[in-house]
Parts: structure tokens; C-alpha cells; sequence
């Protein structure tokens, strides 16, 4: 959700108000707004798929890999796991019970190895469309707000300041809420976001006005 809206009020924005800087026409930023929201929806999503598919491959790599080292090298797996808790300060007569009774039980052993020796936790199934979908449909409403102006206003000086005014309000809640979620400082989240926006925009502007 975090990478699809950030990108989708950014560079729809960007868009926008660089093609304001050198076009009169409302109609040709919200054709080209569109198709950006469109291709930016699709390749955000795509890449989100991926990534996900791409976590999934190497998680069940790793399981076999991790199998196959338990089920033919145990006693090198075994000293991995007295290394793991000796990382957390517990010496090996100390986790020796416990080495005992993963080694007792085989699919026990490989999940402790995947969690703490790889750090990798068994992907949720449906996690890669999940991911596409959540991804594009927040850039999709993301990237509305800044072109929804040029479809309002009569002209193009009338829609870019509007959509200045209310791309820059949803950058900042949308920042504000973030760093609520993440546990980071919302109000230094909001002017994070909000000042990230803002160069893209004035940017793309000047320099579309400076070619034009």
C-alpha cells in the first residue's frame, strides 16, 4: 500500500504539472495523465508480483536445501545450532536439551533453521497477487488525485493549482498516516512525503517550461 500510493501521488503529479508548464491543452494532461496512471499501475503491480514470487522461489529453495543438509550432514547442522544460541550468549551444554530434541524431530529442525539461521519465514499462499493487486489499485487512487483537477477546471492555469493544493494535502495525511504505522514520527513522515512530492513536481515544471 506504502509503495503503490507513494509512487501513485508522486509521478502522476510530476506528470501533471510538468505538461502544465508547457502545454495550454487539459485534455492532453489528462490523456497522458491516464496512460501514466495506467502503465504505472501495471508495472508496479507486475514488479510487486514478482517480488513476491521471486520470495516464495528462494524460500522453497532454501527448504530443500535445508533438508537435504539435515538429512545428510546432522551433525554439522547440529553445531550450526548450538553457534545460533551462542549468538544470543547460551552456551552449548545450555542448549544441548534442545539440541536433543530438535534432532529428534526432523521437520522441527529444518523450521528452526529456515526462522533462525536463514531468517526466512514460509511466504503466505496467494501473497504474490495479493501483492500485484494491493500494489496497482493504490497507485490507481493515488494517481487520480493530482489529474482529478483537469477534469473540473475549465483550463489549464485554473486545474494546476488546484491540483498543487490537493495533491500536496494528500501527500502530507498520506505521510502522516504512514509514519503512524510505522511507528516513525508522523509529522516528520508528513514533511518527508510531502517535500519528496514537491521537488518532483517543481522539477519536472521548470524543466518542462525551460524546454518549451
Amino acid at each position: 500500500m506504502v509503495i503503490g500510493m507513494a509512487d501513485g501521488l508522486t509521478v502522476p503529479f510530476a506528470l501533471a504539472a510538468g505538461l502544465s508548464g508547457a502545454v495550454a491543452s487539459s485534455h492532453l494532461i489528462i490523456t497522458a495523465g491516464l496512460a501514466e496512471i495506467v502503465a504505472g499501475s501495471i508495472a508496479m503491480g507486475l514488479g510487486g508480483y514478482l517480488a513476491a514470487r521471486g520470495d516464495a522461489e528462494h524460500y522453497v529453495h532454501e527448504l530443500d536445501r535445508e533438508q537435504q543438509e539435515v538429512n545428510t550432514l546432522p551433525d554439522q547442522e547440529a553445531a550450526e545450532i548450538v553457534g545460533i544460541f551462542a549468538s544470543y550468549g547460551v552456551s552449548a551444554a545450555q542448549c544441548a536439551p534442545v539440541v536433543a530434541a530438535l534432532r529428534t524431530d526432523r521437520k522441527a529442525w529444518v523450521s528452526f533453521m529456515m526462522r533462525f539461521e536463514l531468517g526466512l519465514e514460509r511466504p503466505q499462499s496467494g501473497r504474490a497477487i495479493k501483492s500485484a493487486a494491493t500494489i496497482a489499485s493504490a497507485y490507481i487512487v493515488g494517481g487520480l488525485i493530482p489529474i482529478a483537477p483537469y477534469f473540473l477546471a475549465f483550463g489549464v492555469t485554473q486545474a494546476l493549482p488546484w491540483s498543487v493544493a490537493i495533491t500536496l494535502v494528500a501527500l502530507a495525511l498520506f505521510g502522516y498516516i504512514k509514519g503512524h504505522y510505522t511507528g516513525a514520527a508522523p509529522l516528520m513522515s508528513a514533511l518527508h512525503t510531502l517535500l519528496i512530492g514537491s521537488i518532483a513536481a517543481a522539477a519536472a515544471f521548470l524543466l518542462a517550461r525551460a524546454i518549451s
